[in-house]
């Protein structure tokens, strides 16, 4: 990285002077990306990635310029000079400290230490295991990359961050011949390619064809409002879709989120604490500075039911007179937004049965199949993955294309309980056409008077 300083420097001093603010970013990564059908490769990807950006801040306008190619650096900082320079805009930053960090990820196994022949292998181990009984068909997905990044700024920042990061995703889909209904599960981690070595690739494999079989015999959902148990992987997708969204910064200025105005307020039950981290190791979201070269910490949003803080950039926080979170990420091809990291609810202190306790006729929702929120209107819907009755205190029978629908504000001040277990997944989040990876997650949820809709 040493000879990147040193140009990077010189670009910095030539045209620090002719602007408000100025920062680059570099990335060099390599990757790879498999892809299976059915026990057959469908794809293998494999490649390197060089991209550098330079941005400037002039009479409050952003300059943006990227390039795969460093021999037009100064062709690029010329470019986004002259994009400032022909706007005017209300950009403002925040104050950062200045830091000079290296930071590595501990890394044990490194992807390219197994070959592709290796995780083939792996991927076809898991298919296998999925594949019991009234499973048709199997897709597992692969991916692996490595990347170096370099920021410096104008400021005086230097930060060189080195990652891994690999996920594997498995689907299967089951049939009886009428019906055909799925399984999905993913695990991975930003390390190296011990979190899959170190995994039960049979047992993965086995627990989502049996999730698929199991739904076959599922009944479809009643509707109506009932008390609710959410799983860890529902109560992390109700955080991060249900409050997460709706406590960025930019949502916030551009008046579309539930919450604008809300800090300070009461707006969940007192037992609930929420965080978003990105400095959390053991998260999929993890990174230890954001793209402007803020460093992460845990950043509690709500506090005893009490909203105290939001997800900010440099900018977004400069007008909404707060510090910068930490939060803006993007690639670097991509103008930085403010994203989520790892988000969560704090666990509690109940036991996972104890939540259950009290429940003549309730509903056990557990997993994930995506969902949608409107944080204008406050008002979301997640489909849980499967489903089971709560009967008089005790989990009986399964149900299938079970929604869980309500109003953000409602249903976080509708949290009954909650249990001390934990788990965060492995995910992605989409916003503004760009793509991040995040983790979210908490512990067994209680909520009371949820909305809850069968779909067939």
């Amino acid at each position: 990285m040493e000879e990147y300083i040193n140009l990077f420097e010189k670009i910095i001093a030539e045209t620090t002077p002719k602007v408000d603010y100025m920062d680059i970013r570099l990335g060099l990564g390599s990757n790879t990306s498999i892809l299976m059908k059915d026990r057959n490769v469908d794809e293998i990807n494999t490649g390197m990635s060089l991209g550098a950006r330079i941005r400037v801040l002039n009479n409050g306008a952003w300059g943006f310029a990227y390039t795969t190619d460093l021999s037009k650096i100064n062709e690029i900082t010329q470019t986004a000079l002259k994009l400032s320079s022909s706007l005017k805009g209300d950009v403002e930053l925040s104050e950062n400290e200045v830091i000079k960090d290296k930071v590595a990820v501990d890394v044990k196994i490194p992807f390219k230490d197994i070959s592709i022949e290796e995780k083939k292998d792996i991927m076809k181990d898991a298919a296998d295991a999925a594949t019991i009984e009234k499973v048709n068909s199997t897709t597992v997905s692969y991916s692996d990359s490595e990347m170096n990044e370099l920021f410096m700024n104008s400021e005086g920042s230097e930060i060189e961050v080195k990652t891994s990061r690999v996920r594997m995703a498995l689907n299967a889909s089951a049939t009886n011949g009428e019906i055909i209904q799925f399984g999905h599960g993913s695990l991975g981690g930003v390390k190296g390619f011990e979190v899959i070595a170190d995994a039960d690739i049979e047992e993965f494999g086995r627990n989502i064809g049996q999730k698929a079989v199991r739904l076959l015999d599922a009944k479809p959902a009643p509707s109506g409002k009932f008390p609710v148990i959410a799983d860890p992987e529902l109560t992390g997708v109700l955080i991060h879709e249900a409050l997460g969204h709706a406590v960025e910064g930019d949502l916030i200025l551009q008046n579309d989120s539930i919450l604008k105005g809300k800090l300070g307020e009461q707006i969940a039950s007192d037992i609930v604490n929420i965080f978003d981290d990105a400095s959390r190791k053991d998260g999929f979201g993890y990174f230890p500075y954001d793209v402007e070269g803020v460093k992460t910490k845990p950043n509690q949003l709500v506090k005893e039911g009490k909203l105290i803080s939001l997800l900010n950039s440099r900018s977004t926080s400069s007008k909404l007179g707060m510090k910068s979170s930490g939060n803006a990420r993007s690639l670097i091809a991509d103008q930085p937004i403010v994203r989520m990291s790892n988000t969560y609810l704090q666990p509690g202190d109940m036991e996972v049965e104890e939540l259950f306790e009290g429940i003549k006729d309730g509903i056990y929702l557990k997993g994930s199949r995506g969902g949608q929120v409107d944080t204008g209107k406050g008002i979301f819907q997640f489909n849980a993955a499967e489903g089971y009755l709560i009967k008089d205190e005790e989990i009986s029978n399964p149900l299938r294309d079970v929604s869980l629908s309500g109003n953000i504000l409602e249903t976080l001040k509708n949290i009954d309980a909650i249990g001390n277990d934990f788990k965060l997944s492995v995910g992605f989040c989409g916003k503004d056409g760009q793509t991040v990876p995040v983790g979210d997650g908490g512990p067994h949820t209680k909520i009371l008077n949820a909305l809850v809709g069968g779909m067939g």
